[in-house]
């Protein structure tokens, strides 16, 4: 087993093997990385068996369902890379280029980060996917799984690397963390002069662990308490359809709502039909909504919410419910209670939406449109290293592009500084 020290030596040594790697080099090592991954499904899916079993009374069903891997979702693992390899280079493109009066050529390219650091916790595919985005972008890639989707990520790494080694790339551009302990966590964390960017990617306890002690540069990603706005003016059956696809499609996900807020103009009649949409006996999966004061009212059998319930990623089919005055008391409430990751407002009032849209303050601000839209693949980056929710360098699904950052390459014959 390798130490955590011994890895973070073996990344910071195979930056040097990626620099000089072309467009051509870097997509054939995906679509090698992809073929691999495939030709390992078998032994893939009985690592994911361990993890499953292991999970038995440990985590919910819920969360089960995200570290479930299957014969499709490998497929769409490696097709995920396949997108990668389509995607333009983020790295060497000219941002801005101009002449100095002394005839010197100044232009700012675009250049790797180096050595990427992810620390994920139960969703395999973010295996693959950060090490396709981290290779084309090229960067080497240190992964560092949480203990209950190890024995997974163990099994695509190995066949990742299968797939470099093939076409002649190192495969220390991808390694495993194989301590799944809080140290080797907090190693990563502090790595100065090994890790270049890490992106924390999970649950908010690990988030705010990482935005607290990384002495390392950090991207805060991931917690999502997504809201859906109901205005006055919106059709409801449209309402009703994204409310449910926002909260039920796949409650684990950190794009999920969260949070309903219903204008008090209809919530005696919008709040009845949600109820029954979302609760009643046709409901796939009965959703449980906890309410604040005013809705109670209009739904007694609901539960009460309790002082924390807007302020909580569920990731379960749980709803919190609140009437607001108007567009103006959503985007107060939103502005009190958001992670700033996605908000939603269902509206067929162009003024109230364009007054949402510049007033909300984070990262994805959708119109009609469920939040579950805030996804690397669903924007086009082919798939993604992690939704950012703040502001500085990268915000919103992180792409190829998030992860370069740039340089100045000065050209002259021979200018002098007078």
């Amino acid at each position: 087993m390798k130490t955590t020290q011994e890895i973070l030596i073996a990344a910071k040594k195979a930056v040097a093997g990626l620099c000089g790697k072309t467009t051509e080099q870097k997509n054939a090592a995906l679509l090698s990385m992809a073929a691999a991954l495939e030709s390992a499904t078998e032994e893939i899916l009985a690592a994911n068996r361990q993890d499953l079993t292991a999970a038995q009374g440990n985590i919910s069903t819920v969360m089960q369902d995200r570290l479930l891997l299957t014969k499709d979702r490998i497929g769409a693992m490696a097709d995920g890379m396949r997108a990668v390899a389509k995607l333009p280079d983020a790295v060497g493109r000219v941002l801005e280029s101009h002449q100095h009066p002394n005839g010197m050529l100044l232009q700012k390219v675009t250049v790797p980060m180096g050595v990427v650091a992810i620390i994920y916790e139960s969703r395999p595919n973010v295996t693959s996917d950060a090490a396709a985005l981290a290779l084309k972008s090229g960067n080497v890639c240190i992964l560092r799984s949480g203990k209950e989707a190890f024995c997974s990520a163990y099994a695509i790494v190995c066949a990742l690397q299968k797939g470099l080694s093939a076409v002649g790339i190192t495969p220390d551009a991808v390694q495993l963390i194989e301590d799944t302990s809080r140290a080797s966590a907090d190693e990563l964390m502090r790595a100065d002069g090994f890790v270049d960017l890490l992106i924390p990617r999970g649950g908010a306890g690990l988030i705010r662990r990482c935005v607290e002690h990384a002495t390392v540069p950090c991207i805060q990603t991931g917690t999502g308490i997504c809201h859906i706005y109901v205005d006055g003016a919106a059709d409801v059956k449209k309402a009703l359809t994204i409310l449910e696809n926002a909260k039920t499609s796949r409650p684990s996900v950190c794009n999920a709502a969260e949070v309903c807020l219903v204008d008090r103009a209809i919530a005696e009649t919008f709040l009845p039909r949600m109820e029954e949409r979302l609760c009643g006996s046709s409901a796939p999966h009965p959703v449980e909504l906890r309410v604040d004061e005013t809705a109670a009212v209009i739904l007694p059998h609901a539960q009460k919410a309790g002082a924390q319930d807007f302020d909580t990623e569920f990731l379960d089919y749980i709803l919190a419910v609140a009437v607001v005055d108007g567009v103006d008391g959503a985007v107060q409430h939103i502005a009190a209670h958001s992670t700033h990751h996605s908000e939603a407002i269902v509206t067929e009032d162009q003024t109230a939406a364009d007054f949402f849209t510049a007033a909300v303050d984070s990262a994805a601000v959708y119109v009609n449109v469920s939040t579950r839209f805030t996804d690397g693949g669903e924007f086009g980056l082919g798939c993604e290293m992690g939704i950012s929710t703040q502001k500085l360098h990268a915000r919103g699904p992180m792409g190829l592009a998030e992860l370069t950052t740039y340089k100045y390459i000065i050209t002259g014959n021979g200018q002098i500084r007078k």
